[in-house]
């Protein structure tokens, strides 16, 4: 897709409505200034966006073509603003493509953090109101993050000045799935890693907890990831857990977590390990309860795998168990998926947490036309999601975390589902950016949130594990920017 940008510079915005209504058309953006730019190939959809002075106010308009029909449409402003520009934006390729996404005009990670905004500011009732009418979201998807923002609020309001989650990422997997982005490795190729890269994890958690604890700061979640953290041995993993309760304070802390999350890397020693180091928190995550998609995504497990899985894991002594669940997936059907959730629910897991299908430009998955077709009839995704959202309500389970990601099956959402009292206080934390998540290992995030204002900073580590371990020097010196803004935080006081 051709966006072509003339008399403003709102490409952000602009690019990503694009790809709403677009997802599968990569969109270039050229200046109507530029001697370089390019004519749009044949059948190729194109929006021009104008913005331009008239008389006392400004005129926006937007040229807008499917790559067949064309539509033009324009609007007076008295001032310029992003806001007129979108919104026209998207009520011209509404308009043209037929398309009405049930998140409006958001195309942004954290709705759930947009509405808080609104709530905040002008109380809940108006501030749902204006979520709505100003974000054009569905009444349904309106109701869903209010539903969340409800459940979250006692994990937030518990938050003190001096509380962070503490991520740890294993970024090893035993094999790559199909549709798989992050940065994982699978073992085949990566083994040899594991234990150099073990070793200067360790040194950064010493570092990290030196650090943080200067600072009077403690955590009050603590969540490993991945990757899949049981691809490591019992013993690996009973060294790990041991590392952070040897170095961290753990007073305060809440929840453990550790994302077990591919049934074919479990053992009764594994899950032993874990529960001994007091964990309490794991996942066991299915995808899907058909082997034949399983096939399809790469997974070398079955259903039957997982249902041992959970077993296991009860025999161990394990309560809070959640269960991924991936809406869109290559082969699978809204029968098959309804099917998969009735199995799961059957498993008795306190969490569950339903997946849109997101297909990103570094997976290794290659669809076919019945692989795309979830993606290509958003209608089918969104049925789907109806489905789970109707039925683990029955179940018992409200909805307390939900963030949303390009190019995902029916535009939809990913949304973590607990029964009560079983919410995972760290998914709240990280996805609505609510308090400090201090990261270590490679692909780690560290977001500082400001406990006095809205500000939030961000330091990144290295993606993938060989530069994780080839620069590790470089991550140690990043952790000290924790120090200095968690000074500047505090500096605003006085």
């Amino acid at each position: 897709m051709l966006l072509m940008m003339s008399g403003h510079n709102y490409r952000f915005e602009c690019e990503n409505l694009c790809r709403v209504f677009f997802p599968y058309s990569p969109v270039r953006v050229e200046s109507a200034d530029s001697q370089d730019r390019t004519a749009p190939e044949p059948g190729e959809p194109r929006a021009d966006t104008l913005l331009e002075k008239a008389g006392d106010g400004w005129l926006y308009t937007i040229r807008a073509s499917d790559g067949q029909r064309e539509l033009s449409r324009s609007v007076r402003a008295p001032e310029t603003d992003e806001y007129p520009m979108t919104r026209l934006l998207f009520d011209t390729l509404s308009e043209l493509t037929g398309v009405k996404p049930a998140w409006g005009m958001l195309t942004g990670v954290h709705p759930v953090k947009l509405l808080r905004q609104h709530v905040e500011r002008l109380g809940l009732e108006a501030g749902m109101a204006e979520f709505r009418e100003k974000w054009l979201v569905s009444e349904g998807r309106a109701q869903l993050a209010g539903r969340v923002l409800k459940a979250q609020k006692p994990a937030v309001e518990e938050l003190r000045p001096d509380d962070y989650s503490l991520y740890v990422g294993i970024p090893f997997c035993p094999t790559r799935c199909a549709y798989c982005s992050f940065i994982s490795q699978d073992m085949a190729h990566a083994k040899k890693l594991v234990e150099p890269y073990l070793e200067l994890l360790y040194l950064e958690l010493e570092r990290t907890a030196r650090i943080a604890g200067e600072l009077g700061l403690g955590p009050i979640s603590v969540y490993i990831g991945g990757g899949t953290p049981t691809t490591l041995s019992a013993q690996q993993l009973r060294d790990l857990c041991a590392k952070i309760r040897g170095v961290f304070p753990m007073d305060r802390c809440r929840e453990f977590t550790v994302e077990a999350g591919r049934p074919d890397t479990l053992s009764l020693e594994k899950l032993m390990a874990l529960k001994e180091a007091n964990v309490d928190r794991i996942s066991i995550n299915p995808q899907t309860m058909s082997d034949r998609v399983l096939q399809n995504i790469g997974r070398r497990h079955t259903a039957r795998d997982v249902i041992d899985g959970f077993e296991l894991a009860r025999k161990v002594g394990f309560r809070d168990i959640n269960a991924d669940l991936i809406v869109g997936l290559p082969g699978d059907s809204p029968e098959g998926f309804a099917d998969t959730i009735r199995r799961v629910l059957e498993l008795s897991p306190t969490n569950v947490t339903v997946h849109s299908l997101a297909i990103k430009r570094s997976a290794d998955i290659v669809m076919n036309e019945d692989g795309l077709s979830l993606h290509k009839h958003p209608e089918t995704a969104a049925h789907m999601m109806d489905h789970a959202i109707k039925t683990l309500t029955e179940a018992g389970f409200e909805p307390y975390y939900l963030y949303r990601q390009t190019r995902m099956a029916g535009n939809l959402e990913n949304t973590g589902w607990a029964l009560p009292g079983s919410v995972c206080r760290y998914n709240i934390y990280t996805m609505d950016e609510s308090g400090t998540v201090i990261a270590c290992g490679a692909g780690g995030v560290t977001k500082l949130k400001d406990p006095y204002s809205p500000d939030l900073k961000r330091i990144f580590n290295f993606k993938y594990p060989f530069e994780y371990i080839s620069r590790h020097g470089e991550i140690l010196e990043r952790k000290e920017g924790i120090r200095e803004i968690y000074e500047q935080f505090r500096q605003r006081l006085y």
